[in-house]
């Protein structure tokens, strides 16, 4: 058992990511995955994957043991077009997606929801080739998925209701 809280560490780990980019002029590689990750257990209520389950990093009880995938961007630049996420592998068996955007502050901000329907079908329609690899941008993400959670206003209760 470890002497410290998963809250406090991770709260840790954003303050440095912060200060080692303002620094080193580079973000700190890794660390956004795990912060999204902590982030989206936490505010929405799920459960993280067991083991090293090939493309899930949680589950989602009270939906029916949901499997999702977790993708973070950290937003620096909101002028800045064209921000993209990790490639999405339409070969793993996860049923939804969930994209975790932060700010510069590793704050997460918004917290959006693509089912694997609606993704596999871009993917297949799509005439892009990098969509075609499972790779998107952060604005086709958002016209894709829905908003489930946001900071100004929390859970989206229309969208996302697993807190009975």
């Amino acid at each position: 058992m470890s002497v410290y809280a998963e809250d406090k560490l991770i709260g840790q780990a954003r303050r440095l990511a912060a200060e080692y980019r303002r620094t080193m002029g580079k973000p700190l590689p890794g660390i956004s995955n795990e912060i999204a990750l902590h982030d989206a257990v936490r505010l929405l209520s799920l459960t993280r994957a067991e083991g090293s389950v090939s493309g899930i990093d949680a589950i989602d009880p009270a939906r029916k043991n949901k499997q999702i995938q977790i993708k973070s961007r950290t937003i620096f630049d909101e002028s800045k077009s064209g921000q993209r996420i990790g490639q999405i592998n339409v070969d793993q068996a996860w049923d939804s997606v969930l994209l975790v955007l932060m700010d510069e502050e590793y704050e997460s901000y918004e917290i959006y929801e693509a089912e694997r329907e609606e993704l596999l079908e871009y993917v297949t329609k799509s005439s892009s080739s990098r969509a075609k690899r499972g790779a998107l941008s952060v604005a086709r993400f958002k016209i894709i998925g829905q908003l489930v959670w946001a900071r100004d206003g929390g859970l989206n209760p229309e969208l996302w209701d697993n807190q009975s």
